[in-house]
């Protein structure tokens, strides 16, 4: 049988020397392209990992090569621009690390992601916070006072003891959204400094206010005088002696009412602790019908000076009162703390407190009210500290403000 001469012969010895070599003219051409899809995968691999080190030979003159150099493009492109924040994030972090305002960024896990210097410094001594729980972990090892304010979710004023000294915060929340995500900034200011700076520029004018009020009292006083001893020379204008002396004691009286004011301030005394219970300290409350008491009070006795505490209610609740533009909704918390202490909480929903005014608001004669003397919360400042406590502000979710008394626990002979 001749090999020519059959052509199904002929067909399959075509097919047996044409199909390898047409696989492997195949491979030839589908290799560089291979390669190339090779790359490109290893390298958007990369990408994901934030690796863009990876570059793909781009020395061909066909689509191929167009598509390789334009991923070496794209890959430039991103490593320049990580670069970019990376060194912006570092030249913020080393801003931040020199800032005095703590900063804390907390995610929705409710774990840092990052804190600065002085937030190490003023929450854990030091330590690391990043990848720590925020409220499970870091918030719970705080003073009492701090975790009060941090537990909410606005602005807050609190003060805290640091070695001999007392320091004063205050507290800034914000949430915004960070790559799609909502996260929480916090902010803790010390204010101790600032808030000296202030009562030095208050007392400054306090005395000029002073100065004022007695130059305007006793100019008027020292002409009536006069005018009384020239009646006195003329017997016939007798009948106007009793008006020029009505309106000396109505000049005095007025003058002695606004020195008063001061005076109790200045004056208050050291308190006289005694033991009582707060169903007895809490049982002239008639006056605000409005007033509700939330929860069951301590079992527990409490030493306080009952005047002051008196006192001190009073003001709190009168200022509920007057920032509450509609029918007041006040209500009182009490409760013992882990420490053997108490705290005492009024809250209302009138117009809260903005942060410049949270700022003053327990500085000696600072007033929003045209009428008011601002001594209200700074004399209720004085008598929570002199028992050895804290005073703390804090906006109220949903609407107006918490104010948070602190009292140690007794200890025999204190």
């Amino acid at each position: 049988m001749r090999l020519t001469g059959d052509p199904w012969l002929g067909l399959i010895f075509a097919m047996l020397i044409g199909i390898p070599v047409g696989a492997w003219l195949v491979s030839r051409i589908l290799r560089p392209l291979d390669r190339t899809l090779s790359g490109l995968h290893f390298g958007i691999a990369s990408f994901n990992d934030h690796d863009f080190s990876v570059r793909l030979a781009s020395d061909r003159k066909d689509e191929l090569g167009d598509l390789a150099r334009l991923y070496n493009r794209v890959g430039e492109t991103l490593r320049d621009e990580r670069l970019a924040v990376r060194s912006r994030e570092l030249l913020l972090s080393s801003a931040l690390d020199q800032s005095p305002v703590a900063v804390v960024l907390v995610n929705p896990r409710d774990r840092v992601v990052f804190s600065n210097l002085e937030a190490r410094r003023l929450l854990t001594g030091g330590g690391r916070l990043e990848g720590r729980l925020f409220a499970a972990d870091i918030r719970q090892s705080c003073p009492p006072q701090m975790r009060e304010i941090l537990a909410g979710d606005g602005d807050g004023v609190f003060s805290v003891r640091d070695g001999d000294s007392i320091e004063t915060y205050h507290l800034s929340r914000r949430g915004f959204v960070l790559n799609r995500r909502k996260h929480v900034l916090v902010l803790l200011y010390r204010m101790t400094a600032e808030l000296g700076r202030r009562e030095a520029a208050i007392w400054k004018k306090v005395i000029r206010v002073i100065s004022h009020e007695l130059n305007n009292s006793l100019a008027p006083v020292s002409s009536l005088v006069h005018s009384a001893e020239l009646i006195s020379r003329r017997p016939e204008h007798a009948d106007r002696a009793e008006e020029v002396f009505a309106t000396i004691r109505d000049r005095l009286g007025h003058l002695r009412e606004f020195i008063d004011g001061y005076a109790r301030f200045a004056r208050l005394p050291a308190p006289r602790r005694e033991e009582a219970t707060w169903s007895g300290l809490l049982d002239h409350l008639d006056e605000f019908p409005t007033l509700t008491i939330d929860g069951p009070l301590p079992s527990r006795p409490v030493w306080l000076d009952r005047a002051q505490f008196r006192q001190l209610l009073i003001n709190l609740l009168v200022n509920a009162v007057e920032a509450s533009d509609a029918e007041p909704e006040i209500s009182l918390r009490v409760f013992a703390t882990a420490e053997g202490g108490a705290c005492v909480q009024v809250l209302d929903r009138g117009r809260g407190m903005n942060e410049e005014t949270m700022k003053r608001a327990l500085l000696p004669f600072y007033s929003t009210k045209k009428t008011g003397s601002g001594l209200g919360l700074a004399l209720c400042r004085e008598i929570v500290e002199g028992h050895g406590g804290r005073i703390s502000l804090q906006q109220r979710s949903g609407g107006g403000s918490v104010v948070s008394c602190w009292f140690p626990p007794h200890t025999p002979g204190g």
